[in-house]
């Protein structure tokens, strides 16, 4: 599958750090920017920009605040065409804390927003578009958001803001091929003058297909990390979508051996990845916070019952 105008963003650090407060150390994560610009990987996540005063440091790793600072000291001395990226959540971020891209190591900035908040999307995406970033927009758990609100909010994303991709974002693993077709059709005939995005969760072990599906129907910008590192059942595999694009540009070797090298021994310290509990959660079009605290008690590996207390609550 090659198409020149496909960008791959692999987002392991920032996706991965909602498993462990975002506390992976510099060490790692430089490791990852090398092996992810040896593989010719568009852009790379590195965390949120919060701000340090609705979050404290002393709870959170550095990739809750990807300080610039920080950043430049992981791509010091790496040759690489990587672009760095960013994400900022509606309410916690300071905008005025974010220097000028003349000024910061990052590239890309990508705010994430629930449909309700688009306004704010648009004020904040434009913000940093005068400042000098790429930007996007990621509309997220779009599964519970397909009605005409949503046609609303494209269109006036359309109107009034100068952002350049807006993502559809499956937060709960709940769509299937069909919701992708439909959606990445609703947001190209729409939003004609921006690119389209895709990012998966893998709770129904679903995220590696859609993210195909919305390939063959003109997603250009695509989401992805490695070994599948994510909250919960995480995202579509890095290796995966590498392997599928058959573009020249891309080289899967370094992140087999990052994989081999870091990820694995990782795994035995963190879990994520298709586990029962969040199969559910996905097929009930749930957040996996009630899954993820299951995972954290003596029950963890009783499915059925996790399965019936959703089911009590009408969440089926």
């Amino acid at each position: 599958m090659f198409r020149e105008k496909i960008k791959v963003l692999d987002c392991t650090i920032r996706d991965g750090g909602l498993i462990n407060n975002h506390d992976f150390d510099e060490k790692l994560v430089k490791e990852v920017y090398k092996a992810i610009s040896s593989a010719g990987v568009d852009y790379m996540e590195m965390g949120y920009k919060n701000s340090k005063q609705l979050f404290s440091p002393d709870e959170y790793g550095l990739w809750k605040f990807c300080d610039d600072e920080v950043i430049k000291r992981v791509v010091d001395g790496v040759e690489s065409k990587t672009k760095i990226s960013v994400m900022v959540d509606i309410g916690r971020v300071d905008i005025n804390d974010v220097k000028p891209a003349s000024k910061s190591p990052v590239d890309m900035i990508r705010v994430a927003s629930y449909v309700k908040d688009v306004d704010k999307a648009i004020s904040m995406v434009n913000h940093f578009a005068d400042k000098g970033y790429e930007t996007t927009i990621n509309i997220m758990a779009i599964s519970r958001d397909q009605g005409i609100e949503l046609d609303e909010a494209l269109h006036q994303i359309e109107k009034e803001s100068r952002v350049s991709v807006v993502y559809i974002v499956d937060s709960f693993g709940a769509l299937y091929q069909e919701p992708v077709e439909v959606l990445v059709k609703k947001f190209k005939n729409i939003l004609t003058t921006k690119e389209i995005g895709f990012h998966g969760h893998n709770h129904q072990q679903l995220a590696f297909g859609n993210t195909i599906e919305a390939i063959i129907h003109g997603a250009n910008y695509l989401d992805g990390t490695v070994y599948g590192i994510g909250r919960a059942a995480g995202n579509c595999p890095l290796e995966l979508l590498i392997g599928f694009l058959k573009n020249p540009k891309f080289d899967i070797r370094p992140i087999l051996d990052l994989i081999s090298n870091e990820f694995v021994p990782l795994r035995e310290k963190i879990e994520w990845g298709y586990i029962i509990p969040y199969a559910i959660s996905g097929m009930m079009n749930e957040h996996p916070k009630a899954a993820m605290a299951l995972r954290k008690t003596d029950k963890r590996e009783d499915y059925r019952e996790f399965y019936e207390s959703l089911v009590e609550l009408g969440l089926d």
